[in-house]
Parts: C-alpha cells; structure tokens; sequence
C-alpha cells in the first residue's frame, strides 16, 4: 500500500459536509471548482494554502451531514492525500473510499498532532508517525477489498480491474 508525508491541517469535531463543500456550490461537480471551495468556512483560501500531500487532521464525527458525495471529491481535487479522524460520520467514510480518498481512524494521534507538523501515515503498518518526535500511533488498517478501491484510484476503477482479470 501507501505511506502519506505531509503537513498537518487541522480542523476540529463535527466538520460537516456542508462545511467541507458548501451546497451552494453543488451546482458544478468538476474537480477544479470544487477544489476552490473546499473548507473556505473552516480555512479561508485552503485550496492555495496547502501543497499537494498535505494530510488532514480532524476530529470526532468528521463527515457528518448529508450524503453528498461532492465532499471527499472536493478534499481530494485539492491535493490532500489522506485524512486522519478521531471518527468519520459513516456515510462519509464510504464515500471516501469510494472516490478513493485514503481515511485513517487514529484517535491516539488526533489528540496529539499540532497545527503544521509533518507527519507519516502508513496504511500497510497501520499507524501515524510524528516525523520531529518519532512517536508513533495506532491507526485502523484496512482490509484487503478496501485496500484495492483505493489502490486503484475509485471504486469504478477497482470494479473495471475485477472484471477485465475474469475475462
């Protein structure tokens, strides 16, 4: 699988999908304009402030509100390559992986990450590694079937995969 390096971006508990993607802007699902939009309540100007692979760091419930799937689309369009939770509302955990956004469950390492610190996250090992102190903390793995969405960018192209292997 993967390891993340990135800059931490923080946002607190209850980060909605409307905080996320505002519904104002559900009126064009392109990656380029969702991407302007992503977070600009939370983090006015996200989208130029961060560098490609930077990693979310969230809270409790991160995801909650609608279904709506325009908000992993948007975190990930921006170059975010992962998203670190305390917890994910469980809609929002699906659809993540199935635009094939990696999301990690690390309560442990939420509590203790700050604002700006570059950290790791290997999705095979299943943990969260501060780079400055070495610390590392439990993150829920995977299972394989998960593992393969997200290796294969979505979950159109995981079943597009499965089906070519069996012709």
């Amino acid at each position: 699988m993967a390891k993340y390096v990135g800059k931490v971006w923080i946002v607190g508990d209850d980060v909605d999908t409307d905080l996320i993607i505002a519904a104002r802007y559900l009126n064009d699902s392109s990656e380029d304009f969702l991407k302007e939009h992503c977070l600009e309540d939370v983090i006015p100007d996200f989208h130029n402030k961060i560098a490609k692979g930077d990693i979310l760091v969230a809270g409790k419930n991160f995801g909650c509100g609608s279904s709506r799937e325009h908000a992993p689309v948007a975190i990930k369009a921006t170059g975010i390559s992962c998203v670190v939770a305390e917890s994910f509302a469980r809609i929002f955990y699906r659809n993540a992986i199935n635009i094939g956004l990696p999301i990690f469950t690390a309560p442990e390492a939420v509590k203790a990450i700050s604002q700006g610190e570059e950290i790791v996250v290997d999705s095979e090992e299943g943990y969260v590694e501060q780079v400055k102190t070495g610390q590392k903390y439990e993150a829920e793995k995977f299972p394989s079937f998960i593992q393969e969405i997200i290796e294969a960018g979505n979950l159109l192209n995981y079943v597009q995969r499965r089906v070519q292997k069996n012709d």
